[in-house]
Formats: structure tokens, sequence, C-alpha cells
């Protein structure tokens, strides 16, 4: 390893421990503080979902639930492949987990996370080719007015996002529905995000 690389993979571990102790929103999180993000300057493939749900907050290991076994499945990958740091980072729009609403499902994410932490970490892993944007937050931060009026829209015109990023509707058991209403996406959008992703970790 060069000197060159050796630095930058500290100063990355350096960045990425300052994230995991950050306690910004501690007096706001009903759960605590408990920052997920995973990731390497030689990454290809970037990950950015929405926040971590509770089974992620007790392991610390992103996509750890039911949410990240479609996910996996829609990529055609296994646990093993997915959690390769070296391939694949991941950094939510809200690094903790934000607690479930009282008549249920998850808060958004913390408004103060993606603004604060997104620039630098993003600015760190340098290698990245490809941008998942699972979900709303995701696509709004990242595609601005580029974005169709509903998430439905934004996800049917993939192609107009191309080559940088690849929207897709969060894969929680909540969509399902979704996934029943519009054939399209398994049958079209899958198999070419399965192909970018492939293009992009190996070539």
């Amino acid at each position: 390893m060069s000197d060159d690389m050796a630095k930058g993979g500290s100063d990355l571990d350096r960045l990425f421990a300052t994230v995991r102790a950050c306690t910004l929103c501690a007096g706001v999180l009903p759960h605590g503080c408990r920052p997920v993000l995973r990731g390497s300057r030689t990454a290809r493939l970037l990950i950015v979902g929405q926040a971590p749900g509770a089974r992620v907050h007790a392991s610390g290991i992103p996509w750890d639930d039911a949410s990240g076994d479609r996910l996996r499945k829609w990529l055609a990958m296994d646990r093993t492949a997915f959690y390769d740091e070296s391939r694949i980072a991941v950094v939510p729009m809200g690094l903790c987990y934000p607690g479930t609403m009282p008549k249920g499902g998850d808060y958004p994410p913390r408004p103060e996370c993606a603004p604060l932490w997104h620039p630098p970490v993003l600015s760190a892993l340098s290698g990245v080719r490809l941008t998942l944007l699972i979900g709303q937050y995701a696509q709004t931060r990242y595609l601005g007015d580029r974005r169709k009026a509903t998430m439905t829209e934004t996800v049917a015109s993939w192609r107009d996002y191309g080559p940088a990023y690849i929207p897709l509707p969060h894969p929680s058991w909540r969509n399902t529905a979704w996934l029943n209403r519009n054939p399209w996406f398994e049958e079209e959008l899958v198999p070419a995000l399965r192909r970018r992703v492939a293009e992009v970790l190996e070539g």
C-alpha cells in the first residue's frame, strides 16, 4: 500500500470515527444516538437509504433486517458481497434510528444529519461510481428539481438519472402493495439494476 493510500484510509477512519461519535440529536432521539454507516475509499457503489430501523439500531449493521433481505434480492447479492466495504458503502439520510410513530412506521430521518455529514463523507468516498437513492428523502436531496411529482414517477423515470444514480422505492414490507401495483419495477428496473451494479463493481 502506498503512503498516500494509507493516509487516505486513516483520514477516512478518523472521519467515520467522528461521525459515529455524533450526539447532535441526542435530545430528540428516543433510543439514543448510534450512527450507522459503512464504506471505504475503494467502494464503487453507494447506497443512500432513509434511516436505520430498530433492528439495525440494535445490531449496528445497516440493512440487517427484512428490508435488507429484499434489497439484496433486488441486487441478486448475498450478505457476504453486500457487506464488503471495499466495494459497497452505505450512508443513510439519517444515520440514527429516529424511533417509531404511535400509529406505526418510523419517524422521518432527522433533518440535521445529511446536511452535516453527507458532504464530508461522500467527498471521502472518492471511488463511488453509482449511487442507489432509496426512498423519497434520498431522491429529494440528490435529484432536487429533477425529481418527478411522485416517488412512483421518479422511479419509473430511472433512465433519466444515469449513469450516476438509480432511484428505488424503499424495500420495506409496507411497500409490498406498491410493488404489486407496479409490476414493471421487478420486470424492467430490477434486471437493469443488477446489470448496472455488476458493471460498476466488476468494471
